[in-house]
């Protein structure tokens, strides 16, 4: 299973902004960097000046402008999960997509949790994507991280999506996929090919009757 890691996007949006827009963001940081608060109303700012195009497989350019500068506020601990929280509260789903996809370079411990147990409990997909990043593979507890997979196959979010699934799954998260695709072939329905992998890994929760199962679809 191949699992898409997503990078510091800062050094690649360097490379793409043009002379405005890297003037505004250099600005923009050093403002931050002097003066917490200006986050609040820069933040938002950050797609009108610098655009929304994709900037690679994971970041867009505004959600890497984001990530700037939430890495140049001069907080440390609570102070900066509690500016952090209210960019995220405050924030369109955009907004809440950068602060999610820039967790992983914060210094910020266990304290970012509630925001990634907020996109986990709500349905928009590019939310629930952009938490279990690898903030959520670092620091989200073991039974909290295999009900976010979970919900990630009924909302049909593809698993090569979901950072550290090769590391972080283990035979309780088989047993489960397992039994949800034995819940969908007693419907008639078919099982999402990338779960596969994952039950496989277990072969004492997969059984032979859901084996043969597998091997059914995959001939047909």
């Amino acid at each position: 299973m191949t699992v898409i890691v997503p990078a510091d996007p800062r050094p690649a949006l360097s490379a793409v902004l043009d002379a405005s827009a890297r003037a505004w963001t250099d600005e923009a940081t050093a403002a931050i960097a002097a003066d917490a608060s200006a986050i609040r109303r820069l933040f938002p700012a950050a797609r009108r000046r610098c655009g929304h195009s994709r900037l690679n497989e994971h970041w867009t350019v505004d959600e890497a402008a984001r990530a700037v500068l939430l890495t140049a506020l001069p907080l440390r601990g609570q102070a900066l999960a509690d500016e952090v929280a209210a960019l995220h509260r405050h924030g369109d789903p955009a907004e809440q997509r950068a602060v999610l996809r820039t967790l992983p370079l914060l210094d910020l411990g266990e304290l970012a949790l509630p925001l990634v147990r907020e996109a986990l409990r709500g349905n928009d997909t590019t939310l629930i994507e952009a938490a279990l990043g690898p903030y959520a593979t670092r620091h989200l507890p073991d039974p909290e991280y295999r009900q976010a997979v979970l919900k990630c196959v009924f909302c049909e979010i593809p698993l090569d999506r979901v950072h550290g699934l090769g590391t972080r799954a283990d035979r309780e998260l088989a047993r489960m996929l397992a039994d949800f695709a034995h819940e969908r072939i007693a419907a008639g329905r078919d099982v999402p090919h990338d779960i596969r992998p994952v039950v496989r890994a277990f072969p004492d929760v997969i059984g032979k009757a859901l084996e043969h199962a597998f091997d059914e679809e995959e001939v047909a």
